[in-house]
């Protein structure tokens, strides 16, 4: 959820930090600082409130030195404040640290061996700094000795980036369940929560895992285990162009990633499509193949996605599936099947929940799959496989093009399942073109924005309430829409399996309540119906958006019609666009809602 960044060797630095904490902003955050030091001995510690801009007026021109750390944070302990904001710093000022993560043992730490410290922060992040401090000055311990000996003592997760004023040529490092890379510049090195920090530094990466330590200088990268064991780690690069990560002409990331959703279809199908094979790891698909029950772990938008993979897999490749919640599931975990197979979606590959998940897993000898947006994140690298989601970066908090890209490539493996099982369902499905259906329908309501625009104006100004209504897999899909209008406009927004409004829900229903009706599903079109009829002689506002083959007359949003399994793709998208423009009417910021972050990396 927070960021960081890094730099050892560059005289540029300072703007080095600046740039790359901008380029973390969707994170979410609520306050920045850095931390520089220079060679005359001179170091500048510099924290505010708010957004990088109001950091950046804060840090002046003498502000220069070549090795630094800087930090985004979004509030788990204490309040947004200065006080609060990284870098924290020693009682004697001679270490200064960032950190991500939650160190669950805080309080113990600090009545064990800090009962004496006079602390100016709230954070567990300060307990950190400080222990460091009192090994290296009670103990007299070296300070990489006292760095490992607090890394020992801490538990929970971390990213930690620590400067020693005594030492400052280096900057010691280490993991644990938050991402952190190393980047490797010339005659520099650099390190940062997420590659997009510092492309503008570099294009070679090289990852750390958890329980490793590092000693970064600006020529060397020293990797090795909490206990002292030498590690030698590859490199890898990074193929990102500016222009996948900048708005281009847009005004906000969202609507950038919104528009490009036909792209990313096209992309897909041209991915894993040679001809009509289709191109997935066949060592991968039989051991899915195999298995006797898919459990399918996720959070969020990725959640619903998987919620609509499930109707897939189990149409086409004929298998049961179980959804599950990955804060739920990691610690309440079922009876399982007897030869189960596991799904993570992430589109950050670094969810937290997930991967508590997946460490269980693993110990249990199960085997997994990892479909995530970033390659060589940490669900990636820790599964058994992986499958490219393939729709670049994605920026705003709000998901969207990662959203329809999960479901895409739900659709590839359960058709490609299907058809090594024998499934006609599988074998019937024409994906490929159904692909190209979605990326052309897509590009028709986009191409609509006006209209969205005046939709979202006439149901949600001055509303603040909203209801999505839909069954079967329309269910599943006003999940999703109900969560996209709630994360960025703050209208509190609701998603509702139609046939349950009169078991309670529909006592909410007042004069111009906004319902929103998704008929999509044929089996249950006509009963949808029916609730429509109750909610509107309640007094609802109701806007029905249905496919072309179920729409009536009077029906607001006509759906280009496509494959009901994986319709989702297409009629997801007013959704989008109506969240979208009831936010700006509201004045929000659109790409970073507040209170939440991109990369969930705490539990």
């Amino acid at each position: 959820m927070c960021g960081i960044v890094g730099v050892v060797g560059n005289d540029n630095t300072t703007k080095i930090l600046l740039n790359g904490l901008e380029k973390l902003e969707y994170r979410g955050y609520d306050s920045a600082g850095i931390y520089v030091n220079n060679e005359k001995g001179k170091d500048f510690l510099v924290k505010e409130t708010g957004k990088i801009s109001d950091l950046e007026k804060e840090v002046s021109d003498d502000v220069l030195g070549d090795i630094g750390i800087g930090h985004t944070r979004w509030a788990t302990h204490g309040e947004p404040s200065v006080a609060n904001a990284h870098p924290h710093y020693s009682s004697d000022n001679r270490f200064y640290l960032v950190h991500n993560g939650v160190i669950t043992n805080y309080a113990d730490l600090k009545a064990k061996y800090l009962s004496d410290v006079t602390f100016v922060s709230q954070t567990d992040t300060e307990v950190a700094v400080q222990l460091v401090d009192y090994f290296a000055v009670k103990d007299g311990m070296e300070t990489e000795a006292a760095f490992r000996k607090a890394l020992s003592l801490i538990e929970g997760s971390y990213a930690f980036a620590m400067i020693d004023k005594e030492e400052p040529d280096r900057i010691f490092v280490a993991k644990n369940k938050s991402p952190l890379l190393i980047g490797l510049g010339k005659g520099f090195n650099v390190i940062c929560s997420d590659a997009f920090a510092m492309l503008d530094s570099t294009h070679d990466f090289v990852e750390i895992h958890d329980g490793e330590v590092v000693i970064l200088k600006k020529d060397s990268v020293n990797i090795s285990t909490l206990d002292g064991k030498k590690v030698t780690r590859d490199s890898y690069r990074v193929e990102l162009d500016a222009s996948d990560i900048s708005k281009g002409t847009y005004d906000t990331f969202m609507l950038k990633e919104i528009d490009e959703q036909p792209a990313v279809m096209r992309k897909i199908s041209s991915h894993y499509f040679d001809g009509k094979k289709i191109n997935v790891d066949q060592k991968m698909l039989k051991d899915v193949a195999d298995a006797d029950r898919l459990y399918i772990v996720a959070a969020g938008t990725s959640y619903h996605a998987a919620l609509v993979g499930k109707d897939i897999f189990e149409n086409l490749a004929d298998v049961p599936v179980d959804v599950e919640l990955a804060s739920e599931f990691g610690y309440h975990m079922p009876k399982l099947s007897k030869k189960p197979f596991f799904i993570f979606l992430s589109q950050s590959g670094e969810t937290a929940d997930s991967r508590q998940v997946l460490v269980k897993v693993n110990e249990l000898g199960f085997h997994s799959l990892t479909m995530t947006n970033v390659p060589n994140s940490t669900l990636s690298r820790e599964a058994t496989y992986t499958m490219e989601l393939l729709a670049g970066p994605e920026i705003a908090v709000a998901s969207t093009k990662a959203y329809t890209a999960n479901i895409a490539v739900e659709a590839v493996l359960a058709k490609a399942m299907g058809e090594l099982k024998g499934v006609k369902a599988a074998k019937d499905l024409d994906l490929q073109g159904q692909l190209a259906l979605a990326a052309n329908a897509i590009q028709t309501i986009v191409d609509e924005k006006d209209k969205f625009n005046k939709i979202a104006d006439d149901y949600l100004t001055g509303k603040n309430d909203a209801f999505y209504i839909g069954r079967g897999i329309d269910y599943a899909l006003s999940l999703e829409a109900a969560l996209k209008l709630k994360e960025i406009s703050y209208i509190h927004s609701e998603g509702f399996a139609a046939g349950e409004l009169k078991h309670g829900t529909i006592s909410l229903i007042e004069k111009d309540t906004p319902v929103f009706a998704y008929i999509n599903d044929g089996i249950g079109a006509a009963h949808t119906r029916g609730n429509i009829q109750e909610v509107t002689a309640r007094g609802a506002h109701v806007l029905v958006i249905a496919s072309k083959k179920y729409a009536e007359k009077g029906d607001q949003v006509i759906i280009p019609e496509i494959n009901e399994m994986i319709s989702p793709i297409v009629s997801v998208v007013p959704a989008q666009l109506i969240a979208y423009y009831a936010s700006l009417a509201r004045g929000n910021n659109v790409d970073q809602p507040r209170n939440l972050a991109k990369s969930v990396t705490v539990e």
